[in-house]
């Protein structure tokens, strides 16, 4: 074997002579070496860019998407839907016709009629949907007695209580010290709010509605497109969370279609010698994903083709972590102190949180 050189300290592997730190000042081949502090917080501030033409040959980088769409259809996914109005307004029709199958709450009950509600009950059912080899768990959380009375005041409290207890119990997974691999989400990743086609302005129920769960979940409101912006309502696509003008072009066409005027059915008729879902009326035949006669294609592309993975991203990046974050930073009280506690006794660990630390 050769001999060591006692002047010819390198980086492992270095078998071209003596370490000569110009070499990374000088970088060749368009990458560049230059040695960061050990303090640098931001080690990309010098980061070069290289294309393809600037490759030696093929890395192969690209087949990291093949490999996330694979381990994606071999997990599934999870999608959470909350349908929110009175009774009459089409929400369980709609719903089956989102997803081309009985999935509402009411398609799979046995009870031809119900009552309605003395007060708001929240009902969650769910299905295994595959198709072309992906799978998606799609839970359909209803509410049945809402705005059904002639008292309805503060009859979205059990629906906002519904909202946080899901990113609590999400929260308490997060905690424990042996986290499951894959946490099981719960949370409400969008609300289709229904609002009466009356053709007035919008109800003191749905305006108190929309602005005590604007903050908290996506809400995609369908019928009458007056009064959100007066009326400071948050809707789903929001403005602030535009990433990038090609986005922006998409997302702004979607505005212009809110509240989406819909109309839903799960029943076929023959149009040009086609079938088609539609609705029968004495002046014809609605077709369903007709854009010339309803909006249901422009809402149906946003909650599934276009914007799934959105309304999951901006639920957990942004809505989960805001309520994240509020409820850590009561580190000081006694509920978040037991939430952290709970969690690490679960697993023979203690918890002490100094008076002075907030946690983020």
């Amino acid at each position: 074997m050769p001999a060591l050189n006692d002047h010819s300290e390198g980086p492992p592997g270095d078998s071209e002579g003596p370490w000569d730190s110009s070499r990374a000042q000088h970088p060749e081949n368009g990458v560049h070496l230059e040695p960061q502090p050990a303090h640098c917080s931001s080690p990309d501030q010098d980061m070069s860019y290289i294309s393809g033409a600037d490759l030696f040959g093929y890395v192969g980088i690209e087949a990291v998407l093949d490999q996330m769409r694979h381990k994606t259809m071999k997990a599934g996914f999870e999608f959470n839907i909350m349908v929110v109005g009175q009774s009459g307004l089409g929400k369980s029709t709609l719903v089956n016709t989102l997803f081309k199958s009985r999935v509402s709450r009411k398609s799979c009950s046995s009870l031809h009629q119900e009552r309605i509600p003395k007060t708001v009950r929240i009902h969650a059912v769910s299905h295994m949907i595959e198709e072309k080899g992906v799978k998606m768990k799609l839970t359909v959380v209803d509410t049945p007695g809402f705005g059904d009375h002639i008292n309805n005041n503060n009859c979205w409290e059990p629906i906002v209580s519904y909202v946080n207890e899901q990113y609590e119990k999400y929260l308490r997974e997060e905690l424990n010290v042996m986290r499951k691999r894959r946490i099981p989400d719960t949370r409400v990743h969008c609300c289709v709010y229904f609002l009466p086609p009356t053709g007035h302005r919008l109800r003191a129920i749905d305006l108190e509605f929309m602005k005590h769960l604007g903050s908290i979940v996506s809400i995609v409101p369908v019928i009458i497109r007056q009064d959100l912006a007066a009326n400071g309502i948050q809707v789903y696509p929001q403005k602030q969370y535009d990433e990038d003008p090609e986005e922006s072009i998409l997302n702004n066409s979607i505005r212009e279609c809110i509240p989406f005027a819909v109309v839903g059915t799960d029943r076929e008729h023959q149009v040009n010698g086609n079938k088609v879902l539609g609705r029968k009326t004495k002046w014809g035949i609605i077709e369903v994903e007709n854009a010339a006669h309803c909006e249901f294609s422009h809402l149906r592309d946003l909650l599934i083709r276009s914007h799934l993975q959105d309304l999951k991203d901006v639920t957990h990046n942004i809505l989960y972590e805001t309520y994240r974050v509020r409820r850590l930073n009561q580190a000081n009280g006694p509920k978040s102190h037991d939430i952290l506690s709970e969690g690490l006794r679960s697993h023979g660990h203690s918890l002490r949180t100094p008076d002075h630390m907030t946690i983020i």
